[in-house]
């Protein structure tokens, strides 16, 4: 079954690993082209219950409580991003002689003969960010495109429904990377490489080895993070189609075949011609939505993946103005009392803290959650100095208070040994207590939310209605 496009599906016996966002859609799109679809998960609880009874009533068999065993004569096994590689599934599967696919290798098998190239992007950190921000800009060039991936809009959905495209812009975690052998974008980026998910790869190396996946086979452009030597290794890594050419981006003054930053305008020095004496203006930093340094590198990756796409200067500068960012990321709240409040709910890793943290001159700062595994010496190492106060709250803070004092004795510290959901009122009004006028008080956790929260938007909720409770009663 190897190959680009696989069109004959009729009969063929596919086994899906795992129920959840990507199986049950990869399942039931397997079926409707005729394969004889298997799906196997681990849990047998009551949602599972329900969604197999809804497989089921489709010609879908569903083992529940079984994700162990490969059912005979499976043909091909197609997995949701979630499941480990090392599970033992997939080592029967391997000894069959079996592939492997995820739901964005089946999306990419599945695209007709004239499908919209794609420009992909990874990284630990921005990733949605600068697909939307990518999608912003093609939009202003006149394209017909969609933001699509890991960031909510499924490929499989994109590459067969009837709405056309021109280009798509697509975000790429590392778990689907790790399943998507056959892939080959137009140009890519990969954002930057800090350790996560390391739980899943098994190791650091194995990890951006997947990231860097999304080079093979690049045609015009490998764009990589001159800041973050990792990712200019990865390009050197590909195997790339001749002709296809290594674009950096920087927050300094760009070389030739980089786009950069010149006295607050955004400039290419990579699509223009004589790019050894010549630059092209794209923006400016102020059209930047919001222009903190960690974004600012986000919109000139995805400016440099228009860019290799052909899309004029004006529109770079359009789509970044025209661009709202989600909610969650440094999202600002309010002012009260001169002190500004921000919410990067979104920061679940030290390495989006850490970017966080960089925007801000004097901070007060509300950390904690799950560590996942995660270290902070050299998180607070580098942010110490700009510590007016922490606020800690959460499952593992000790790991963040250890840090502390290992690293920044002299920020007072309040350990607030709550994982209730109001300790974020709690926080909020310590944080008020430590902060003075022109201070920034910053939800970045450096961890993940589960232990207080459903996810990293309700706890930002819970952030945004205690500053507003705050400004309420100032009112």
């Amino acid at each position: 079954m190897g190959g680009r496009q696989v069109t004959d599906w009729q009969g063929r016996r596919v086994t899906v690993a795992g129920l959840g966002v990507s199986g049950i859609p990869a399942a039931k799109v397997l079926r409707g082209l005729g394969a004889t679809v298997t799906v196997v998960n681990d849990g047998e609880d009551e949602r599972a219950r329900a969604q197999a009874a809804d497989l089921e009533a489709l010609g879908i068999t569903v083992r529940l409580g079984d994700g162990a065993t490969l059912p005979e004569g499976t043909e091909l096994v197609v997995t949701t991003p979630g499941w480990k590689p090392d599970k033992p599934l997939f080592a029967a599967a391997r000894a069959a002689g079996l592939e492997i696919w995820g739901d964005v290798e089946l999306a990419w098998r599945l695209r007709g003969p004239d499908a919209a190239p794609w420009l992909a992007v990874t990284g630990t950190n921005g990733k949605t960010t600068t697909v939307q921000m990518l999608a912003s800009i093609l939009t202003a060039a006149g394209l017909r495109t969609a933001a699509v991936g890991n960031i909510g809009v499924s490929l499989l959905d994109v590459v067969l429904g009837d709405e056309q495209y021109d280009v798509l812009a697509v975000e790429l975690s590392s778990y689907q990377l790790h399943w998507a052998p056959s892939l080959r974008a137009h140009s890519a980026a990969v954002l930057n490489l800090a350790p996560d998910h390391l739980d899943w790869h098994g190791s650091m190396e194995a990890y951006a080895a997947d990231k860097g996946r999304i080079y093979e086979g690049n045609r015009v452009a490998c764009v990589y993070n001159v800041a973050d030597k990792a990712t200019e290794d990865l390009v050197r890594e590909a195997d790339v189609e001749e002709g296809c050419r290594a674009v950096g981006f920087t927050l300094g003054t760009p070389g030739p075949s980089q786009l950069g930053v010149v006295d607050g305008i955004l400039v290419d020095r990579a699509f223009v011609d004589n790019r050894q004496k010549n630059a092209q203006e794209l923006a400016e930093v102020s059209d930047v939505n919001p222009p903190a340094p960690h974004n600012i590198a986000n919109a000139l990756a995805a400016a440099a993946l228009a860019r290799a796409f052909g899309v004029p200067a004006a529109a770079v500068r359009d789509g970044l103005r025209a661009f709202t960012p989600d909610a969650h990321r440094i999202a600002h709240v309010a002012d009260v009392d001169g002190v500004a409040y921000i919410d990067d709910s979104k920061a679940t890793n030290t390495h989006a803290a850490q970017a966080s943290l960089a925007a801000y001159e004097s901070i007060v700062w509300i950390a904690g959650g799950l560590a996942k595994g995660a270290t902070f010496d050299e998180l607070v190492a580098g942010a110490a100095g700009r510590l007016r106060g922490v606020v800690l709250i959460g499952a593992d803070r000790e790991l963040i208070r250890e840090a502390l004092t290992r690293h920044a004795p002299e920020v007072p510290v309040v350990d607030l040994d709550r994982t209730d959901t109001g300790a974020m009122l709690a926080a909020v009004r310590e944080a008020r207590t430590l902060a003075r006028a022109g201070d920034t008080v910053l939800l970045a956790p450096a961890c993940a939310s589960m232990d207080m929260f459903v996810n990293y938007n309700k706890r930002g909720d819970a952030f945004a209605e205690a500053v507003r409770e705050l400004s309420s009663a100032d009112g």
